[in-house]
């Protein structure tokens, strides 16, 4: 599929949810780790909705604090090395404010995890099933025998061959892509209406990535499960999200629907992204456009925009001034003191 072909359907897709209500609400998450030398804030002042059903990618460069906004909505920062301000409310509830006995039922049974590494996250020295029928037994009241009916069938669902015998295969027995497709079946063990995505084909070969990717749009549409899925690559958004959301340096520069911000990007980062990509545009031999600079110091950010030092449009006013979250059109925003500046096309 093409990127043109995926932001029409993306966009109709996003219409779609539009009406629907908001699932999880995050409202101004600052997220500091406090274990170092230095404080780092990885996470500075982050509003996001999500809606039922609805998939939303985070994306941007490595240390833009995707996946930290991503695990603190689990809570599984260490609370002795971090400190996480503001709220995360799924369903009503606030992740933030919950005691250790309703966390532990909140994970798995509500909101839920696919890791960027299967082998890494999946325990080596128990089956693939014995660890998916733990999780099933940890929510459920159900026998052991019901539970592994259970583990059977999501193995079915997502496709693995052969299922019954790769439930009592190790991690370490099956391909990445296999073991993927178990850590999904593990993710939906029990049920959850929230499902978090951390890079989950960054391990894969690109034939496997597609497999993976739309294997995952094709649950969440049967499932109606709402996915916060954080990527750092444009393509695979684009395949599988309604929205999409731009990090950097600990901050969301831009938001709106996937078909908007391919099409109508308007922040310089997101613009300066999309340029980078290989697309049938370029000339075969050219030289990709690429952004000049460095991410800024997470422990030392500077005082105005965090992209100002790496921006072609900055003025002296952007390097003295945070800039302001613009709603562009009711479903598209940016934070931005440019963008009289980028209203053409990439």
């Amino acid at each position: 599929m093409s990127i043109s072909e995926a932001t029409t359907d993306a966009g109709t897709e996003a219409r779609a949810v539009q009406t629907q209500e908001t699932y999880v609400e995050i409202r101004n998450l600052s997220v500091t780790f406090t274990g170092g030398r230095k404080p780092v804030k990885a996470v500075s002042g982050v509003n996001l909705q999500v809606k039922r059903g609805e998939v939303v990618a985070l994306i941007g460069e490595s240390g833009s604090g995707k996946s930290v906004t991503l695990r603190s909505i689990l809570r599984l920062h260490n609370p002795a090395r971090s400190k996480l301000e503001g709220q995360i409310l799924v369903g009503g509830q606030d992740v933030v404010a919950m005691s250790t006995g309703t966390l532990s039922r909140f994970r798995g049974k509500v909101a839920s995890m696919i890791f960027q590494e299967p082998l890494l996250a999946l325990d080596p020295v128990y089956t693939v099933g014995e660890q998916i029928i733990e999780a099933i037994l940890r929510h459920e009241s159900i026998s052991k025998a019901e539970a592994r009916k259970r583990a059977l069938s999501l193995f079915e669902r997502v496709r693995i061959p052969s299922p019954e015998r790769r439930l009592d295969a190790y991690p370490h027995e099956m391909s990445g892509g296999m073991r993927q497709r178990a850590m999904i079946s593990l993710a939906l063990a029990s049920g959850p209406q929230l499902l978090l995505a951390d890079e989950p084909t960054t391990a894969l070969d690109a034939t496997v990535q597609i497999q993976i990717l739309l294997l995952l749009r094709e649950l969440q549409r049967e499932l109606g499960l709402s996915v916060i899925f954080v990527t750092h690559d444009l393509g695979a958004a684009v395949e599988v999200a309604d929205r999409i959301a731009v990090m950097y340096a600990g901050r969301i520069v831009e938001e709106g629907s996937t078909r908007t911000l391919m099409r109508s990007p308007r922040h310089p980062y997101t613009r300066a992204l999309l340029k980078s990509l290989a697309h049938g545009a370029v000339s075969k031999g050219s030289r990709l456009e690429t952004i000049p600079g460095s991410p800024p110091d997470v422990t030392a950010l500077p005082p105005g925009c965090v992209f100002a030092d790496r921006c072609s449009l900055a003025i002296d006013t952007c390097r003295q001034t945070i800039p302001e979250i613009i709603m562009i059109t009711p479903e598209h925003s940016a934070r931005c003191l440019r963008l009289d500046q980028t209203d053409q096309p990439v």
